[in-house]
């Protein structure tokens, strides 16, 4: 299960410097331009190895996946691809109030990855605190940019149809994580269906290996 959120859950890791790039170059204010690139050095890094997405690889590469099968996008669900779309699309084509809007799920990263490095460290012993690199760096990157987020919100969504519309773009975004989540649960907890060409456990044709320790059943 675990092996199958990271190999998922990369997918939506690599489309984030896509969506924020498709932000900045519809965006005709230079101050929030500039603002927002730092995003994109957030998740691409300033050199090929560095960044997000390649730290994600690096927990990916620690539960066992073989890389090259990861980036491949294989094994990804089919609700995990419509919804990372679907939020890619939504920033490209909404207003930028609305765009900007639905990344303020990043006000409760920090508290979550928190628990999230304390639960896989005391849960998994294959997991090490080097696998989960990625989250280590993200809290400090998150608060700067929900903060901004914010108060880019607060000083432009003054009427009460601007307002909703934040409230509308961000239940939007819980609901694309919401179903990649639900996603996960029907195929590998239960039910147990995986769609026809998802990423199977333990399946060594597509070159995945375990960790040293066997994961439990989910």
């Amino acid at each position: 299960m675990v092996q199958a959120w990271a190999l998922n859950r990369y997918y939506y890791q690599a489309m984030i410097p896509v969506k924020d790039a498709s932000l900045i170059a519809r965006c005709l204010d230079g101050d929030i331009r500039r603002e927002w690139r730092s995003r994109l050095v957030d998740h691409d890094g300033d050199a090929a190895g560095a960044g997000g997405v390649a730290r994600w690889l690096k927990l990916t590469d620690g539960l066992g996946l073989n890389r090259d099968y990861v980036m491949s996008l294989k094994g990804l669900l089919p609700a995990t691809r419509f919804a990372v779309e679907a939020y890619v699309h939504f920033v490209a084509e909404k207003t930028l109030l609305e765009a900007i809007a639905s990344s303020l799920t990043e006000l409760f990263s920090p508290l979550i990855i928190g628990e999230r490095i304390e639960g896989m460290l005391k849960h998994y012993d294959f997991v090490t605190t080097e696998t989960l690199a990625y989250f280590s760096a993200r809290p400090p990157q998150a608060r700067r940019d929900s903060d901004f987020a914010l108060a880019y919100v607060r000083q432009n969504a003054k009427t009460p149809e601007q307002q909703a519309l934040v409230l509308k773009a961000l239940e939007f975004k819980c609901d694309v994580l919401w179903v990649m989540l639900d996603a996960l649960y029907h195929a590998y907890v239960m039910p147990k269906h995986i769609s026809p060409g998802a990423f199977v456990p333990e399946n060594q044709e597509s070159g995945i290996r375990k960790p040293h320790s066997a994961f439990p059943d989910p």
